[in-house]
């Protein structure tokens, strides 16, 4: 699918940038990790559309990981 000449893939990539941007203006370390897990969490579905980009999916899945023991079992 392909809308204003920019393909599904690409959208996916390009809101997981912009959830990853947002992420970092957050002055709340919680909604910085949540809205930052979501980007990462797109940029994992990205890399898998991509055909399985594994440098992608292994540092977003490390990044996710880190942000989700932060939010669930290291509670400050």
């Amino acid at each position: 699918m392909i809308f204003l000449a920019i393909t599904f893939t690409n959208w996916i990539g390009y809101i997981a940038s912009l959830a990853l941007i947002i992420s970092f203006t957050m002055k709340n370390v919680k909604t910085l990790r949540i809205i930052n897990s979501f980007g990462c969490a797109l940029f994992i579905y990205y890399g898998i559309l991509l055909g399985n980009d594994l440098p992608i999916i292994i540092t977003n899945g490390f990044i996710i990981s880190s942000n989700l023991y932060y939010l669930l079992v290291k509670k400050d």
